[in-house]
């Protein structure tokens, strides 16, 4: 999951232009809570809920563990926060990197079948974590499902494209990434945010699962932003009156010349 700013806050840029993620508000990326009521509602249908275990990780800065506080509201099991100040202006390689020695870790003890994302940042939307985190961790992919179903260790998966739909069968352990044409996201019960408060939260530093942080930062991004500049302001819109039956004329004068016509 991803703590991102929030899209109605006044986002701004840090003075090396990666955006400031400490000074404006966050919230659990809206394409992650799709795949957490995924995550969830997989483990109601199982034949032994019990047994499962729903984990949600969030990589980032302090205040992105109320990313993982809102999937605990939600229904999550446990939380894991991945807190280092290297991390900071990490690409989607470095994040990708972090994610899997993550989830290594945290299966430790208990295998993980299956790794849940989101199709993609809702500030980025690069969509691309899911398939490095497969890649790195060895693991089967099958991204942007619309529909998924378990049973045992077999995934049933339903890809919707624009010409076509396919449905994907794929074993466990994998990694999944959903878009927002599944269910609906549940919003948290009073009941789920008195329980988040008593569920296990454990956050780790890069020494932690193992990562050296000269891998990961800015410093070592493949891409980053040179320059960014504050949107103009909006200006007024051109206003058509028909007062003597001359508006259609100018309506259609207007909108060729914008090339809609």
């Amino acid at each position: 999951m991803k703590h991102v700013p929030d899209a109605t806050a006044d986002r701004r840029f840090e003075s090396d232009n990666t955006v400031d993620r400490v000074g404006v508000d966050g919230l659990l990326s809206e394409l992650d809570e799709y795949a957490v009521e995924q995550a969830l509602q997989l483990k109601e249908k199982s034949e032994d809920p019990a047994s499962t275990t729903v984990t949600a990780l969030c990589v980032g800065p302090e205040k992105a563990v109320d990313a993982v506080r809102k999937a605990l509201q939600m229904g999550c099991d446990q939380g894991i926060h991945v807190s280092d100040e290297a991390v900071a202006g990490s690409d989607y390689i470095a994040t990708s990197l972090v994610l899997a020695k993550a989830v290594e870790k945290a299966g430790e003890e208990n295998p993980v079948d299956l790794v849940m994302c989101g199709m993609a940042s809702t500030d980025a939307s690069g969509s691309v974590v899911p398939a490095m985190l497969a890649e790195r961790m060895g693991l089967p992919q099958v991204t942007l499902a619309s529909v998924v179903e378990t049973q045992g260790d077999q995934v049933r998966v339903k890809r919707d494209g624009d010409t076509s739909t396919e449905v994907i069968g794929a074993t466990m352990p994998l990694v999944l990434s959903v878009t927002d044409q599944t269910s609906e996201a549940r919003y948290p019960s009073f009941k789920g945010i008195m329980a988040a408060k008593k569920k296990p939260m454990q956050t780790w530093s890069l020494a932690d699962i193992g990562v050296d942080p000269s891998l990961v930062g800015l410093s070592v991004a493949w891409s980053e932003v040179d320059e960014t500049t504050e949107r103009p302001p909006r200006s007024q819109g051109e206003i058509v009156k028909d007062e003597d039956g001359s508006g259609a004329p100018a309506l259609a004068g207007f909108l060729a010349s914008k090339k809609f016509i």
